[in-house]
């Protein structure tokens, strides 16, 4: 009768692989959930201090699946597969950590592009209830928030919105619904701005010709383009977006243009503060001469109107 030899736990870890590539914190929670609900233990690895320089913003996650699968960023790309083989060691002993890496790290082979250093949290999930209730709030596009204990190994679901960092001896992750993009306007201007959106991930919604929203369906994180040539044609909308509270409002139009639309809402009522809310020309480009790049200039434009919103 032969004798059975043990192996080390870390011989037969899986060898890690990318399920799928996205920076997007929903489908980040969503691959968490959806493996935990299948049977399989995973971590969420947060990104929680950085020392110097970083390719990811504070808060940027992956999860890790116990058979080698995982997706999300905390790097360039450079250490995420060894991230995820430190997180499937931390699985297979069932217990979180903390690791460094790139400046002050004990990894001498793992450097950083960017010559600095980042720490993350490995948290083992316990319970994908919280995730569920997280991913629910955010798909009734309401912000929340994820509190990690280290010590206790404990992950809270806080709803509201707030700052991803370091509250006492908590990191807090927060999450805002996935951006929205409300175009309205002339069809060739319409469809080529809607088809930049949707290549560019946003969630895009064209408006029909006539069609007004409500300002309850323009929250906080949805920006609004009005591509018209006719201003009577755009006062309607402006009218509900400036009641609202959409992060973005623009309109097509040379300054001149512009002029006469400020004087038209300030013959309607509207006050000097919310007309500072309208960005036009429409835009990161000064002019534009074809539908095309019109399309990227906006969908830029508000890319990083909401790079300024998650910042804050």
């Amino acid at each position: 009768m032969s004798a059975r030899i043990a192996r080390a736990p870390e011989l037969l870890a899986p060898e890690p692989r990318a399920a799928f590539l996205s920076d997007d914190a929903v489908d980040i929670l969503a691959f968490a959930a959806q493996v935990f609900e299948q049977g399989y233990a995973a971590a969420l690895v947060t990104l929680v201090e950085i020392r110097g320089g970083a390719a990811r913003a504070l808060g940027a996650q992956m999860v890790v699946c116990e058979d080698g699968r995982y997706c999300g960023f905390v790097s360039g790309g450079c250490t995420e597969t060894a991230v995820a083989a430190e997180a499937i060691s931390s699985l297979q002993r069932g217990m979180d950590r903390s690791l460094r890496l790139g400046e002050g790290s004990p990894f001498f082979d793992i450097v950083l592009p960017c010559g600095g250093g980042i720490t993350l949290a490995i948290h083992v999930l316990k319970d994908p209830a919280v995730l569920r209730e997280a991913l629910d709030a955010l798909d009734r596009r309401a912000p929340v928030c994820l509190r990690y204990h280290p010590g206790g190994r404990s992950l809270v679901l806080q709803h509201g919105e707030g700052a991803s960092g370091w509250d006492g001896e908590t990191f807090v992750r927060a999450y805002r619904p996935r951006p929205r993009i409300v175009v309205a306007g002339t069809p060739l201007e319409l469809e080529a701005v809607a088809r930049v959106a949707v290549a560019a991930g946003y969630e895009t919604v064209a408006l029909e010709r006539g069609q007004v929203p409500s300002p309850n369906d323009l929250d906080a994180d949805t920006a609004v383009a009005l591509l018209f040539h006719d201003i009577d044609r755009e006062l309607p909308l402006l009218d509900v977006a400036l009641a609202s509270e959409a992060f973005y409002i623009g309109a097509l139009g040379s300054r001149r243009t512009h002029a006469k639309r400020c004087q038209a809402l300030r013959d309607c009522g509207r006050e000097e503060s919310m007309l500072a809310r309208i960005k036009a020309p429409i835009g990161i480009f000064d002019k534009t001469r074809d539908a095309r790049a019109l399309a990227v200039s906006v969908v830029a434009d508000i890319a990083h109107a909401r790079m300024r919103l998650d910042w804050m």
